[in-house]
Parts: C-alpha cells; structure tokens; sequence
C-alpha cells in the first residue's frame, strides 16, 4: 500500500464518524416535511421525510427485538418501494449489514450469496416469496423471515419458518431508538457481483464508503433540495447507484417506483411528468424501450428540465439525441461498477470544450464515461500494469482507487489478483484516458476483439450499429477464426416495423462510414433479442458460445 505521512497534527473532530444514519437525522431536521411517494398498483402512497424516519427507527426496535445485532446480516428482497428505502436506513443505522438480494440470479447464486454472507435474517417482498421458499432449504444460517405485505402475517401461505409481518412488527414497535455511534469503518450493507463466470463475489461498504459517495453522486448529479430524484434503478443493484443516499443528503423528493418491467412503461413513464422528476438514473436496457414507448406517444412529454444519469452500458449517440429531440431530456454518461458503489466518472461538458468543439464532436464527447469523480485516482495501464499516457489513443486495462472503491472481497481467496499492490482494484475493463482527462471506455478486456493483431472495440461497433435507424438493439463479439485468430460478429435486432426490410449488407455498408473494411463483421446475425445478464448487460460469454463455431465452416 501506499505510505501515508503523518503531518502537523490538526484540531478538527476527526473522531466524528461518517455514519449514514446521519444523512438521514439531518434530513429530518432540515427537510422533514419533504415528500417521499411510492408508486404502488392501487395508487400513490405519499409520505414525508419524518414520516419514514419514524418508521425507521420503529424498525431499528424492531429488528433487535426479534434477534437482529450489530454485525449481523440481514438480508433484503424486495422491489423498489417505500419498505425498501426505510431499510436502507434502519438496518444499517442499528448496527447491522443489509444484504441487498438480487431478484435476478440463479436458486444456485442466491442461495450462495445467504450462505456466504452467513445472512441471519431475509425480508422478504410477498410477491417473491417463491424465490426465497425456493432456497430455504440450503440457507444454513437464516433464522427467520420478515415479509412486507399489507395483509395479515396470518393470511400469508408460506412454507417459511419462523416468519414475521414486516407492519404487525413496525406497529408493536417503540417509535424511539438510540442510534449507536458506529466506527465509520463498519460495513453498512452488501453486494455480490454477478459476473457470467464464477462464484458471486462480496463487496461490503462500509459507513463512511456510502456517505463519501452519497456527497460524490449529489456534486456529480447537480442535485439539491429543489430537484425530484426519481429511483428507476433496481435498489439491489450497487446501492441502487447512491440514490437514496445523496437524495436525502440534498432534502430532494424521492419518488419510488415499486414493482416495475419493462412490459408496462407507460406507469413507469407517468410520474416523470406528474411527480416533476428532475433526475433519474438508468441503464439503456431500460433507456431504450422507454424511449420507444415514448416515440409511440401521440403528444410527447415536455422532459426538458430533467436529465438521466446513464450507465451500466455505454448509451449510444442516437439514443441521447432521440431523448432531447423528443423530450427535451439530458442523457448525463457516467461509469461505474458493484466494486465501486458505482459512481467512477460523470459526463460534462467543459465550458472552453463548448466553443472549441463541433455540435458532432460534442455529441461524441458525450458518449465518453468522463471525467473521474473528486477523491479518485484512475490510470491506464500495460499488461506488465505500466502507466500509459494520457493521450486518448493509447489503450490499456482501467485501474481505480479511493474511499468508496473495495480493496478486497469477502472471504475469497485467490481474489487477491484483482489488486494491485499500491492499492489500485483492476476493472477488467479497457479504455483511454485523453489529454483533458475524458475516460472512454473500447471494451471489457476480455472481451476486446484482435483480429490480425490489430484491436477492435466491440462497444463502439456497437453503438454505430445502433445509430441505424432500422436497428433496435445490437451486441457484438469476437469468435475465433481459423486465419485472422478472432472475427466480429453482430446480432442485431431490428425495428418492429423493418423486421423484414434490413439486410447484412445494409449494416456493413453503415459501418464502413467509421470502420475501415478489415474490421466490419462477415457475420451479421438478425436475432429477436440479446442474451442479458442480471443486471442487463449483454452476456457477451453466452453469444461467444452460442456462435464459437460460425467462422469454423
């Protein structure tokens, strides 16, 4: 690790612990009337900001009376409601870890995920109640289930035991708790990553982690007491990207989703104009067919006071100027992962970049995940992890540190390999870094495409297949080649309406605008969807798989 000096001493309260259930007291002190509205499917539950902290801290009672402790995991499977959001506090603020359950992996991954973990309590949401009934039998260590639901504990036909009703234990709750003072350096909850080749891996945060980001998404987002946060992304995937965090730190109104797919987008749509949504955040596996939906509108919404925070997956130029066209909407690129809380880098602008850049240049500087977050350090390096320059075309594996990024995982050895020495984790993902400091990321390392050896960047062939008009979704890999080592090769998705009306050539001719003629795929696939991992990304190792031999022939 790096050295640290010790300077001339100061006469700050540097014992003064960073714990989040400060974020919220000081909202309720600040912003108690301020509201928090939960979507649910006979309406809209309304409620303020004391409101919840009252339930917060009945559910701090609640979960000590029933055996919950400090250090204890407890683990969370729910949707995006107003339960959820009170969890994100309650829990952490009595002393123990909330575990957050992906509602999207496997029997197999979940239950490992509770049995790593060593998760003593599950709260679980009624309507998946079937997932957790499914694993039940191989948790070794859960003593009991929580179940949020409106109707009687009494009512619920489970095979769980023992089981308790989320409200009947809120309503036989003390309304008072003392909140202990918390080393900073406590976890405060749990992610495992889910990656498409082994084991979920543990990414615990601690207290003063989440409150650094919290500060760092609210200064990155703009965000303050006069915006509406609107909590698209699911809250069990990497802190539901500092949402409820920065949110509160800020006194925003908080608008919550609940149960939500991407079937149904016109509900999902609605409260972005009736609630005044501000800020959102979202992958383009979700991007994406909202702004089809919104395409089908007879009379577009009027978005033009609100942005979107888009990550996960680079979004694609069309798509961003679909969303301002349309709407008026900001698409804000930022980059991100489970290790990292999420928040990395935020897209913006420079003020001399907006007279010295072309509308097409800036259009292209947005697509760039941006610039690194204050209190973080980002390099590019080598394989033997020598720095590389600054340059904008000099690629190599990205590294980062800092105090919201993990520096290990939990209980998995031989994941040291994912750290460097001085203390820098290594993303797995590769990308330049130009002179004025934008990060752009060309691929997953693994999933770089060399051809003749010579690089080709799946994630910007991707995007230009996108700018396609015809063309809904796409994904492209590398396969192995009998000559050329790995080749291209593109599934596409077509428009509905061009289903029929779209042909290989059309997508090769398209991309011959910006790729040289070595690079366009000889394999252009038309599919009716992408494989996607949990979390909405492209399963790049399935599509490998699936067409490994399609060169072979």
């Amino acid at each position: 690790m790096t050295e640290v000096i010790m300077g001339f001493p100061s006469t700050s309260q540097n014992n003064y612990q960073l714990n989040v259930m400060n974020i919220m007291r000081q909202a309720v002190k600040s912003y108690g009337r301020q509201e928090v509205v939960y979507h649910t499917p006979a309406g809209k539950f309304r409620y303020t900001y004391k409101d919840a902290y009252i339930r917060m801290k009945k559910l701090a009672n609640a979960i000590r009376k029933i055996g919950g402790d400090i250090g204890d995991r407890i683990g969370v499977m729910d949707w995006n409601s107003h339960r959820q959001y009170e969890m994100y506090f309650g829990i952490p603020g009595t002393g123990s870890v909330i575990l957050l359950l992906n509602i999207r992996l496997s029997p197999t991954d979940l239950s490992y995920v509770v049995n790593h973990s060593g998760a003593k309590f599950i709260v679980v949401d009624e309507t998946l109640l079937p997932m957790v009934e499914a694993i039940a039998p191989m948790c070794e260590s859960v003593k009991g289930y929580i179940i949020t639901t409106d109707k009687p504990i009494s009512e619920i036909n489970t095979k769980l035991s023992p089981v308790y009703g989320y409200e009947e234990l809120l309503n036989a709750a003390d309304e008072d708790f003392k909140w202990p003072i918390l080393d900073e350096k406590s976890a405060y909850g749990a992610c495992y990553t889910t990656g498409t080749t082994g084991r979920p891996k543990g990414v615990y945060y601690s207290h003063r982690n989440i409150y650094l980001h919290a500060m760092a998404v609210a200064l990155s987002g703009g965000m303050s007491v006069k915006d509406c946060y609107y909590q698209l992304v699911p809250m069990f995937h990497a802190m539901g990207w500092g949402g409820p965090h920065a949110a509160m730190m800020v006194g925003a109104k908080y608008v919550l989703p609940g149960m939500y797919n991407i079937m149904d987008l016109g509900s999902l749509a609605e409260p972005l104009v009736s609630e005044h949504v501000t800020v959102a955040a979202g992958a383009p596996a979700l991007l994406m067919p909202m702004l089809e939906y919104l395409r089908k509108l007879d009379k577009k919404p009027d978005l033009s006071n609100t942005k979107f925070l888009c990550g996960a997956t680079e979004p694609s130029i069309s798509m961003m100027k679909a969303y301002q066209e349309l709407t008026g909407t900001e698409i804000v690129h930022a980059y991100g992962a489970t290790e990292t809380t999420p928040l990395v880098c935020g897209n913006t602008i420079k003020p001399w970049l907006e007279n010295e850049l072309t509308e097409d240049q800036k259009w292209d500087l947005k697509r760039k995940q941006g610039l690194a977050a204050v209190g973080l350090d980002i390099k590019i390096v080598d394989a033997e992890e020598n720095e590389l320059p600054r340059d904008g075309k000099s690629p190599g594996e990205i590294l980062i540190r800092g105090p919201w990024i993990t520096g290990s995982y939990y209980n998995a050895p031989g994941s040291e390999d994912n750290f460097t020495t001085d203390g820098f984790w290594k993303s797995g993902d590769a990308g330049t870094i130009d002179e004025e400091g934008y990060l752009k990321i060309t691929d997953r390392v693994k999933d770089l495409i060399k051809s003749g050896g010579e690089w080709i960047s799946s994630v910007d062939m991707e995007n230009e297949i996108l700018a396609f008009p015809k063309v809904l979704e796409a994904a492209v890999t590398g396969v192995q080649h009998p000559k050329w080592e790995e080749r291209p090769v593109a599934l596409v998705v077509p428009r509905p309406e061009h289903k029929d009306k779209i042909t290989s050539d059309d997508i090769r001719n398209h991309l011959a605008k910006k790729f040289a003629k070595w690079q366009l795929p000889e394999k252009v696939v038309f599919v009716d969807e992408i494989p996607k991992t949990s979390v909405g990304k492209a399963n790049k190792k399935a599509i490998r798989d699936t067409y490994k031999d399609i060169y072979q022939a």
